[in-house]
């Protein structure tokens, strides 16, 4: 873990080592690129292949697929407590998700033409959901509802088995009840890939979305334009904002919760008191033996960071500098400290709001932007499965008032064709009433 604080030499160039933008490992990007080029051209077989390479179980092609069967037993076998979690979790993303659904609108120009947007949901998506250490129910919700709510048909869902081939049954009940239509056993890049191809087993998608490690998050990067992509979000992040009226117990607390996520998750506490800083520090300390895995998180604990400023406006640069998954604010007056933040994935304003309620039920998704990401990506929303349609319709009363200006773009930009294409529609008309005026003259 590292204290950075004002008396330390370099100080200045260790705040800026914090400024980050989302960059790409060369060595991850040349494994992820020879990944896709074996899945390109073999399918299935490199997709099982690499599964096996990367400490996954040897399968065969019909085993990838998780059986209606099998996903019908996990959902019975969901426990009375697991389940209401579960449908708890999903009642309030699917509420959250509701209000943020796009609508289709119309309207009629200065000219009169109806011009407007129409919104679909995606016909297919991928969604991924990690794997790891821990059965990560939550991701199947706060990804799989909001699919489900924008009413996308087919949601394929591929997640890393266990070395003997199964998935969390939780997981898997989780998954049917929030909207799933097509399980895979396949993590890691080469399912990405597969989302991406094709393969015989599973059929591309137009978009693919979920959490990853740097392989999965460099092969989200390296598919798009093939397909659309939601984010780039990787492993858990933490920014804790605190100052002197804060509990040290309670912003150790929230950094090691995230730290949980494992080794490559990042905690930073950004202070301008010196004694918070030392009671987390402390705190840190006396809380990692009391928790279940102790071992993990003091392996995360060296990527975290205490950081001493000198006071709250420094706090807010930092954080926009730093542009973390989750800001948590554990200072007075948060929703001024708030205000002046645009690079954060979620903010949690006021002491008792634990970046714990955001990962589990509160209500917006909890996949965000990682990896100084948040200075261009918004987390993910409803709105990204559906997609935006421009409609333009002109009738012949609308056509002729826009014609003076659709032939004075056509002129300036030597695009003839251009007005030809609009002008010939009223040419004959126009022949036709200069005829009829003709007539009567004579």
């Amino acid at each position: 873990m590292q204290i950075i604080c004002p008396e330390d030499r370099n100080y200045a160039q260790k705040l800026k080592k914090m400024d980050r933008r989302a960059t790409s490992d060369p060595k991850v990007r040349m494994v992820v690129e020879e990944i896709f080029a074996a899945v390109r051209k073999e399918g299935d077989k490199a997709l099982l292949r690499y599964t096996e390479k990367f400490g996954g179980p040897k399968l065969k092609p019909a085993e990838l697929s998780v059986s209606p069967a099998e996903l019908a037993s996990a959902r019975r076998s969901l426990t009375g407590d697991t389940r209401k979690a579960i449908l708890a979790a999903r009642a309030n993303v699917r509420a959250f998700a509701r209000r943020s659904l796009r609508k289709s609108w119309f309207m009629k120009n200065k000219q009169g033409a109806i011009v407007g947007e129409r919104f679909d949901p995606f016909p297919r998506v991928g969604i991924y959901v990690p794997g790891g250490t821990a059965p990560l129910v939550s991701s199947a919700i706060m990804t799989c509802t909001l699919a489900a709510t924008a009413g996308v048909p087919e949601i394929v869902v591929v997640t890393p088995p266990g070395r003997d081939g199964s998935i969390h049954p939780a997981l898997l009940g989780a998954l049917v009840e929030c909207g799933a239509t097509e399980v895979y056993r396949a993590g890691g890049a080469q399912a990405i890939a597969a989302l991406a191809e094709g393969t015989k087993m599973i059929r591309p998608v137009q978009k693919i979305f979920g959490p990853g490690n740097a392989y999965v998050v460099e092969a989200k990067r390296q598919c798009f334009g093939q397909v659309a992509i939601d984010l780039l979000p990787g492993p858990s992040e933490v920014l804790v904002m605190a100052d002197a009226s804060s509990q040290a117990a309670w912003v150790a607390a929230d950094l090691l919760a995230q730290c949980e996520h494992g080794q490559g998750s990042i905690a930073v506490l950004v202070t301008d008191s010196k004694r918070l800083l030392r009671g987390v520090e402390a705190e840190l300390k006396k809380q990692i033996p009391l928790l279940g895995r102790a071992g993990e998180l003091a392996k995360a604990l060296k990527n975290a960071a205490l950081v001493l400023v000198a006071d709250r406006d420094a706090m807010v640069r930092f954080a926009n500098q730093f542009a973390a998954e989750h800001v948590a604010i554990a200072a007075e007056a948060p929703g001024e400290m708030a205000s002046g933040l645009h690079s954060s994935g979620a903010i949690f304003m006021g002491s008792f709001s634990p970046v714990a309620a955001g990962d589990f039920l509160a209500g917006p998704s909890h996949e965000l932007p990682t990896g100084g990401a948040g200075k261009s990506f918004a987390g993910l929303t409803v709105d990204q499965f559906q997609r935006r349609t421009s409609m333009v319709m002109y009738d012949e009363p609308s056509l002729k008032a826009s014609l003076p200006t659709l032939a004075t773009f056509s002129t300036l930009e030597g695009l003839d064709a251009h007005g030809r294409s609009a002008a010939i529609r009223l040419e004959k008309k126009e022949k036709a009433s200069r005829k009829g005026r003709k007539g009567r003259e004579n």
